[in-house]
């Protein structure tokens, strides 16, 4: 153990600092030797931790849409060279290069917690064993000794005999059962914190070998965690438990703001931003802009969620601009500055056409090629209108020298043999 603790001294003498630190802040609220003091200075090193790994959670948050986006691609290389394992990673790390994305990048987090977690590890099971490491001296040694959260040492594990327990002034069956439940709590939020993912924050449309590994992932941890959990010391189980619950609000926060596109967490977040955008005519924050400025640069490739709402602006008179700003249309300002009246509403009615009488309908009706078209007494010029016997005299002489054509133009016209035609009535239609 003094090997391993050794080899992990450049940062257990900074992790023990800290907690001395904290440590010193909370006894003189709580007292130096109560379980509030050591309990909450461990959740205060977790905390700190945390806020300075953000830089690498955004990447991880990066990285991990860029892997997401290159499935399909990365689905095409393993199907094309599924007989060369050597030529597909090659094309795998030319895709990876290209892109500018690294797989491990998802893993950095968790990579970068692992030597304070080990750290703080040593320095529990130092004041269990009663070791001092780091800049723990033998008086913050016994403190931390008789510190009990609710009733369980802080360096109890589940494991551990009665005689240990008792050695640290504690029953087993508080060890127990305060280290059972808090193993239950560490692999259900592990448990909520992948599902969480896996249901609202992957896109759907895309079936991809990296979806089943999510989902695979999203059982194991939880068991490996309830595995490991029973071998660590309570002061561990704390800063595990807070560490877990950090994470599931961190990614409760990223998944409503910062949705992967084509998942269901982008339907509710385009939805959201959809009636704020046209309750105030803009958005809010440089995150929406961005958004809306890469939902207009996809163009045809948007998913069915970003055309929804590029259709909703549109429709109510707003248009999103490729900076990510969302502007009234002209439109919708043409009609404003009118009466009042929406320019689309007015566009869309449309004009009924003047109902014709029978006579019209008929005068405007196509005729067959090689007819004559008939007209009515008040279409015809006034030197083809007929007089007395001349126009009767001709009519004859038309009727004799086209016989097939004065019977059509008789059934088409409905006039009568023998002089002129006098109108239909408008009574008669």
């Amino acid at each position: 153990m003094d090997t391993i603790a050794s080899l992990f001294s450049f940062i257990t003498t900074p992790v023990s600092w800290v907690i001395v630190q904290f440590h010193s802040v909370y006894g003189a609220i709580f007292g130096p030797d109560t379980g509030w003091a050591w309990g909450l200075s461990i959740v205060s090193l977790v905390i700190l931790i945390r806020i300075c790994l953000i830089p690498l959670f955004v990447k991880q948050i990066k990285s991990t849409r860029a892997m997401q986006t290159l499935q399909p691609e990365m689905k095409k290389i393993q199907e094309r060279y599924k007989n060369d394992k050597a030529r597909q990673s090659e094309e795998m790390m030319k895709l990876y290069k290209e892109t500018g994305t690294n797989p491990l990048s998802s893993c950095l987090p968790i990579l970068a917690q692992s030597p304070f977690f080990f750290a703080l590890y040593h320095v529990l099971n130092g004041i269990a064993t009663g070791d001092k490491i780091g800049v723990i001296n033998e008086q913050l040694l016994e403190s931390a000794r008789k510190a009990h959260i609710f009733g369980a040492p802080l360096a109890a594990k589940f494991t551990d005999g009665s005689a240990k327990v008792e050695a640290l002034g504690a029953s087993l069956l508080d060890v127990r059962v305060v280290t059972a439940i808090m193993i239950v709590l560490m692999s259900a939020s592990q448990f909520f914190t992948q599902r969480q993912l896996m249901t609202k924050n992957v896109d759907t449309s895309v079936k991809t070998p990296f979806m089943q590994q999510q989902k695979m992932l999203m059982y194991v941890f939880p068991v490996m965690f309830a595995v490991f959990g029973i071998n660590f010391p309570v002061g561990v189980l704390v800063y595990w438990l807070t560490t877990n619950l950090w994470t599931m609000g961190q990614q409760m926060y990223v998944i409503r703001n910062n949705p992967t596109p084509g998942s269901k967490a982008q339907a509710a977040y385009l939805e959201r931003l959809y009636k704020h955008v046209t309750h105030n005519g803009k958005t809010r924050r440089r995150s929406e802009r961005a958004i809306i400025k890469a939902i207009v640069a996809k163009g045809r490739d948007r998913n069915d969620a970003e055309r929804k709402f590029i259709t909703g602006l549109t429709k109510v008179g707003f248009a999103a601009q490729t900076d990510g700003t969302v502007i009234k249309s002209e439109a919708q300002a043409a009609a404003q500055a009118e009466d009042g009246t929406p320019t689309s509403t007015a566009a869309a009615k449309r004009q009924q056409p003047k109902r014709q009488s029978k006579s019209q309908r008929h005068s405007t009706a196509p005729k067959a090629a090689g007819e004559p078209t008939s007209l009515t007494k008040s279409d015809e010029p006034e030197d083809a209108k007929p007089s007395g016997a001349t126009g009767a005299t001709g009519a004859a002489q038309q009727a004799s020298a086209k016989p097939g054509a004065a019977g059509r133009s008789k059934a088409q016209s409905g006039q009568r043999k023998g002089g002129p035609q006098r109108p239909k009535s408008p009574s008669k239609k």
